[in-house]
This record gives C-alpha cells, structure tokens and sequence, in this order.
C-alpha cells in the first residue's frame, strides 16, 4: 500500500467516524461517507470493502484509542507506591473523563449501540468491552476488595461520563453545559472523584 493510499485510508476512517457517530450506523449510507471525504463509492469500498467492513474498522480503531489510555492509567495503580494507590485510581478516572472530553465521537459510537444501532453487528460488545471492563476490575481488585459490586462502579464511571460527554447538564439558566466548559468540567470531575470514592469506601477525602 503506498503513502497515498494510507492517507486516503485515514480520510476514510475519520469521515466515517464523524458519520456513525453523529447518524449512527444505521443513519449513514456508504454515498454519504463516499461524499463527505470527497471520493466515489468504488474508492471506498476498494479500500474497505462493504459498509459493516468499514464500520468494524471504526469501531477497532476508536477501541484501541481507548483502551492505550486505560492500560497507561491502569498501570500507574499497579506500580503505585503504597499509599498513592488510590490517588492513582482517581488519576485513572480523570483521564477517561478527559480522554472522551477529547474525543467525544467515540462515547457518542457506543451511545448509539446502546440505543441498538447496528444491532446485527452483535461481535463488538465481546471483542472489545467486556475484555476492558474485565481488565480493569481485575487491576483494581487489590484495593477494592471489600467494596460494592465492581462491575457495576465501573458502568458507572462509563454511563456517566459517555452522558456528560455527550448531553452535559443544564445550568441555573436552562443553557447546556458540557465538557467544552472549563468549570463545568471541573465540577463534573469533581464529582465523579466523590462518587468512585464514597461507593467504594476509601479511605480519606477524594482529591
């Protein structure tokens, strides 16, 4: 494949990206992806095949986004020194919340599946979810025990922040804010450390 080939590639992907996440898979059609990045339809599908093809190419790549940073944070538990096992926790869960504050397309792909968009593509959940799900609780075992249902703080972190990151919340006036706003963000962060550290019994104040 050359150069050329691989930015056309990169064209596809991001275009498609953008698509299934604002339309959802089952909103957006293989003319409307060829024509936002600018090509034919015989472009595309020499590149990726059918549509499904190119939408599990989407999906592959917004997981190994995700889950670079989850293994990066996750490790900084396993290594922390005494002590700072916990602030490394509260660190794991700040850049998830940053990691879909920047890069809101890819909670915004897996809202759309939890409304059942594309529901004939049944592979993703087991390929790519519960394995990092299963991941992490299994890094945070040490420190948490004896505390709640693990699986089910973990979905929470995940409900919450692929809500905030898409829908925000309303403020005293009824105006929508989400993460593009930098005390909103604080505050939702601050929140989120509240609430894994309350649920989970920890010991200390959540920072």
């Amino acid at each position: 494949m050359t150069s050329a080939d691989g930015g056309e590639r990169e064209l596809i992907l991001r275009v498609a990206t953008k698509l299934f996440a604002a339309l959802g898979y089952d909103g957006t059609s293989t003319d409307q992806i060829a024509e936002a990045a600018g090509l034919d339809v015989a472009t595309l599908k020499k590149s990726f095949g059918t549509r499904r093809e190119l939408y599990l190419a989407v999906m592959e790549r917004a997981h190994l986004a995700e889950s670079a940073g989850l293994e990066r944070s996750v490790a900084e538990i396993a290594t922390a020194p005494p002590g700072q096992a916990t602030a490394a926790l509260h660190r794991l869960v700040d850049d998830y919340i940053d990691f879909c504050a920047q890069n809101p397309e890819v909670p915004a792909l897996w809202v759309h599946r939890w409304l059942s968009d594309a529901s004939d593509v049944t592979e993703l959940e087991p390929r790519y979810v519960q394995p990092l799900v299963q991941f992490v609780t299994d890094a945070l075992e040490p420190i948490t025990h004896d505390s709640p249902d693990m699986r089910f703080v973990i979905w929470t972190v995940i409900w919450s922040t692929h809500a905030f990151s898409r829908g925000g919340v309303l403020d005293e006036n009824g105006e929508r804010r989400g993460p593009e706003d930098p005390e909103t963000l604080r505050r939702f962060r601050a929140h989120m450390h509240k609430m894994v550290h309350c649920t989970l019994g920890l010991p200390g104040n959540p920072p």
